[in-house]
């Protein structure tokens, strides 16, 4: 039973589409996807669908497979900003990495956003795994991964204290008395650690929600220790029930082990839905899309993936498994690992191995009807695998009108899922807490 839980629900919007051919399929329209209008468009459509939010993801570098497909990236900032123009209601989640980032800038782009949104910010907080963003940015050679997050908590608090570093009440602008803030509520944070030195305040007031909502995707060992510390929602990828049950359970373990309210961590697993009137049809659009996909591009992201080289000739060939190399930076990697359950669970060709990952890149890929799709929702949410969905349209924007138009009411019907927003920010829609300036005056 899920008793007052309901289910939280953002549109992970990824140009053009979650599949990897989505930018071919006859329902799609190339180019739109550098115009601001698509996109407004599309949050626009979620926040009338209630949505929680919006999470755009981004990365420093352009992807090594953008010949055959839509993998450039938009700066995340300036596109919620206009987003936040046309919207209201719905969460606004950018994508910021702290390995290519400097606190300062960092802290200053999201309380803006907060701001100017009026309390819908939150920060997905990677520590970039491609590794060609080094030479962008002066460096001989992408950090370790253990360096990354050693790099990523140093960073988290950082930016914590900083948003903290003005007092709720600091900002008085008494226009009869000319006192516009109160400088004693206002802190320099004086941090000076192992590798960064901030001395701080943050030149902006406190933000609406405290705190931009702090969200997190990675599960690996690493990942899941930093989520159980810092994150109120985790973004993550599981294939089984079965597995997104062992994240769920881990993950809330590790947080109440640190005195952290579980319920407080959201678990949103990644699903890419096929949607058809019948599951006959449902089944023939994926095929339709996995037609669509080119065996270089496919090849070259198992590579990226995997460390396989293999060529078109061994594509109805089974996956050498022998051959993956296991240890490493690599094997590090969450979706390393949930690819590498794929092969030993199905044993699938080369071909069914590529057709898998085209659809959302380990996500999960259902196809169905309206009401199929949403008893798989039902089902991870009601038997603790989840607490909500990153929904990942496979082409848009028709991918997501499917969604909100047909499963969305389901949900909504069982009683799943909101039919109005009950408050104004991201916090209030997670069911999250506003957290208290750590500087504050306990008087």
């Amino acid at each position: 039973m899920t008793g007052d839980r309901q289910l939280r629900l953002n549109l992970f919007v990824y140009p053009g589409g979650h599949h990897e051919a989505a930018w071919r399929f006859h329902g799609s329209d190339p180019g739109q996807l550098l115009d601001i209008r698509f996109y407004q468009d599309l949050a626009r459509a979620a926040e009338a669908a209630t949505f929680d939010g919006v999470f755009f993801a981004d990365g420093p570098a352009l992807a090594d497979n953008v010949r055959y497909a839509s993998r450039f990236r938009l700066e995340p900032f300036t596109w919620l900003s206009a987003i936040a123009a046309v919207t209201e209601r719905i969460g606004l989640i950018a994508t910021a990495s702290t390995t290519y980032s400097e606190p300062y800038n960092l802290a200053r782009l999201f309380a803006s956003l907060d701001h100017l949104s009026r309390g819908r910010a939150g920060w997905n907080i990677v520590t970039t795994g491609a590794p060609q963003a080094a030479l962008n940015f002066g460096l001989d050679a992408h950090p370790a991964h253990a360096e990354r997050y050693d790099r990523a908590r140093e960073f988290v608090d950082v930016v914590t204290k900083l948003w903290d570093s003005w007092e709720d009440d600091a900002l008085v602008a008494d226009q009869k008395t000319g006192l516009f803030a109160d400088t004693d509520r206002i802190h320099p944070i004086g941090h000076e650690g192992p590798r960064l030195r901030v001395r701080g305040p943050l030149n902006t007031p406190r933000t609406p929600q405290g705190r931009p909502v702090y969200v997190q995707a990675g599960s690996s060992e690493d990942g899941r220790a930093f989520a159980a510390r810092y994150a109120e929602a985790v973004f993550t990828a599981h294939q089984t029930l079965a597995n997104g049950q062992e994240f769920y359970r881990d993950i809330k373990a590790r947080a109440a082990a640190l005195g952290r309210d579980p319920r407080k961590v959201l678990v949103l697993p990644g699903i890419s839905p096929f949607i058809g009137s019948t599951e006959a049809e449902a089944r023939a659009l994926h095929e339709e899309f996995n037609e669509l996909t080119q065996p270089e591009y496919s090849l070259q992201l198992l590579h990226r993936l995997l460390g396989l080289r293999l060529t078109a000739d061994e594509l109805d060939g089974p996956v050498p498994r022998a051959l993956i190399e296991t240890g490493g930076e690599r094997g590090n990697g969450s979706r390393f690992q949930v690819i590498l359950d794929i092969i030993d669970r199905e044993r699938p060709t080369v071909r069914q191995l590529l057709h898998r990952l085209a659809g959302a890149r380990g996500h999960r890929v259902v196809t169905g009807t309206p009401e199929q799709v949403a008893d798989q929702i039902q089902e991870w949410f009601e038997w603790g695998a989840a607490d909500g969905f990153n929904v990942m349209p496979p082409w848009l924007s028709g991918g997501f009108d499917l969604f909100a138009e047909q499963v969305v009411p389901i949900l909504r019907e069982r009683g799943l899922f909101r039919t109005a927003y009950t408050g104004t920010t991201l916090r209030d829609h997670y069911g999250l807490s506003r957290p208290e300036s750590q500087y504050a005056r306990r008087e």
